[in-house]
C-alpha cells in the first residue's frame, strides 16, 4: 500500500440516525433493472445481455443493468448477485437550536473526550475526511474547510459536482468531525479537509440506493481520503432474496476501501436493539474492515436510544445532545447555524475526527492500525464491552499514546 504522505501530495493538485427500507427494484427505465454483482468479469455479464455501468475498484463488485427478470448470478463467473434498493433517512427526533452564548462552553462532548487538549498534539492537519450523507452547506462560517472540487453527489448511480446539503444532518456531522471554530464550534479534527460525498436526492423522498453508497465509498478511497464516515444506522434485514449477495458485495466494497488506506467509521443505529439477536443487521459495521460506533451521553453512560452488542461495537463516542454545525437553509429551523442533534449518527464522526488525529501524527499507519490505536486510548476495560467495545475514545490518550 502507498504512503498516505504521498497520496495527499499526488491529490492536492487536485438523533438521528439512518435507516434502511427496502422500497422495491430500483429501475434505469421501463425495461431495464439495477443489480449489483460480485464476481464474473465485465465481458462474461456484456455477453449475457447485461451492460457494466460501474466497476468498484479491487473489489471484483460491478453496477450493472439488465432486463427485468434476469438473473446475473446464472453467469459464468458470478459469485452473487441482487437488485438494487434504497435506504431512507430517517431523523427520529427535531434538532433543538443551539443557547446564546460562547457555544464552546456548550461542547461537553469535546471536553469530555478531551479533544482541546488533543489538540496540542495533532488538529488534523493535512488530513482528509468523507462524509457520506446529505451533503454539506460549505457556506457556514465553521466549514471553510470544506473541499467543494473534491466533493461529489452519486445520485441513481450518475455521479455529479458537489451542490450542499439537502436536508442538515450531513452539515451537522460534518461540524462534529471537523468544524474549524472559526465563529462558534470546533470538530475534533479542526484542521482537516472535509470531502461531502451525497447520496441522498434534493427532490422527494429522502432515499439513497446501495449502489451510490458504493459509489461514494470508492470514490473516498480514490481521492485518499484518511476516513470516511458513514452515519447511516443499522436497519433491519433487507429482502430474504438480497441478504446473501448483499452481505458479500459490501463486505468486498469495504475492504477494498480499507485496503487503499482509507478508514471507514460507521455509526451503529438507534433502535436500542442488541445487534447480535435475531432480525438486525448493521449495514456496514459488523463487517471486518468498519469501525461501528455506539452513542454515549454526559454521563458517560450508553445512551438508551442506542444499539449495542458484544463484539459489535469497536469503541463508543458521546451521541446525546451533541451541539454542531447547522444548515441555516432548513426548514427544520430556518436560519439557525448551530444545533444540538442526538444519535449514533452524531457518536460516528467524533471518532472519524480522531481518525484524522492519528493519521496526521502516523501518515503511514494503515486502516487497520489506526483503528486500533484509537482502541487502545479508549477509557474502558478493554475489546468485547456490548455497550462501548473497548471503551469510550479519549482524544488526548490517543495521540499521545503515539
Amino acid at each position: 500500500m502507498a504512503d498516505n504522505t504521498t497520496r495527499r501530495t499526488v491529490l492536492a493538485g487536485t438523533a438521528a440516525g439512518l435507516g434502511l427500507l427496502t422500497v422495491g427494484t430500483v429501475s434505469a427505465d421501463e425495461d431495464q433493472v439495477r443489480y449489483v454483482v460480485t464476481g464474473g468479469n465485465p465481458q462474461q455479464l456484456e455477453r449475457e445481455g447485461f451492460t457494466v455501468v460501474h466497476e468498484i475498484s479491487d473489489a471484483n463488485v460491478y453496477l450493472a443493468l439488465g432486463p427485468e427478470g434476469a438473473d446475473p448470478a446464472t453467469v459464468n463467473g458470478v459469485n452473487s448477485a441482487f437488485e438494487d434498493f434504497k435506504y431512507e433517512l430517517d431523523v427520529a427526533d427535531e434538532p433543538t437550536e443551539a443557547p446564546t452564548g460562547e457555544l464552546e462552553d456548550e461542547q461537553w462532548d469535546k471536553d469530555l473526550i478531551n479533544a482541546f487538549d488533543a489538540h496540542e498534539y495533532a488538529t488534523g492537519a493535512g488530513t482528509r475526511i468523507g462524509i457520506i450523507d446529505t451533503g454539506v452547506y460549505d457556506g457556514h462560517p465553521d466549514l471553510g474547510n470544506v473541499d467543494t472540487d473534491a466533493s461529489r453527489v452519486f445520485i441513481d448511480w450518475d455521479e455529479s459536482d458537489h451542490t450542499g446539503d439537502v436536508q442538515y444532518h450531513g452539515t451537522h456531522v460534518a461540524g462534529i468531525a471537523a468544524a474549524t471554530g472559526a465563529e462558534g464550534v470546533t470538530g475534533v479534527a479542526p484542521e482537516a479537509e472535509i470531502v461531502s460525498l451525497r447520496v441522498f436526492p434534493s427532490e422527494g423522498p429522502l432515499l439513497a440506493s446501495v449502489g451510490d453508497t458504493f459509489l461514494a465509498l470508492d470514490h473516498a478511497a480514490k481521492q485518499g481520503l484518511d476516513v470516511v464516515n458513514m452515519s447511516i444506522g443499522s436497519p433491519p434485514q433487507p429482502p430474504e432474496e438480497n441478504q446473501e449477495g448483499y452481505r458479500i458485495a459490501r463486505q468486498r466494497v469495504v475492504r477494498s476501501v480499507a485496503q487503499r488506506g482509507t478508514s471507514v467509521v460507521v455509526s451503529a443505529g438507534n433502535d436500542s436493539q442488541n445487534l447480535q439477536q435475531g432480525g438486525w443487521i448493521s449495514l456496514w459495521g459488523s463487517i471486518p474492515r468498519a469501525s461501528s460506533i455506539s452513542a454515549t451521553t454526559e454521563a458517560d453512560e450508553l445512551a438508551d436510544f442506542s444499539n449495542y452488542g458484544a463484539n459489535e461495537i469497536s469503541v463508543g463516542a458521546p451521541g446525546e445532545g451533541i451541539l454542531s454545525t447547522f444548515d441555516p437553509n432548513n426548514e427544520a429551523l430556518p436560519g439557525a447555524e448551530y444545533a444540538s442533534v442526538s444519535g449514533t449518527s452524531m457518536s460516528a464522526p467524533q471518532v472519524a475526527g480522531l481518525v484524522g488525529l492519528v493519521r496526521e501524527l502516523d501518515p503511514s499507519a494503515n486502516a487497520n492500525q489506526v483503528e486500533n490505536a484509537i482502541e487502545r486510548g479508549a477509557t474502558g476495560n478493554g475489546r468485547g464491552d456490548p455497550e462501548t467495545g473497548a471503551g469510550r475514545i479519549d482524544a488526548l490518550e490517543t495521540v499521545t499514546s503515539l
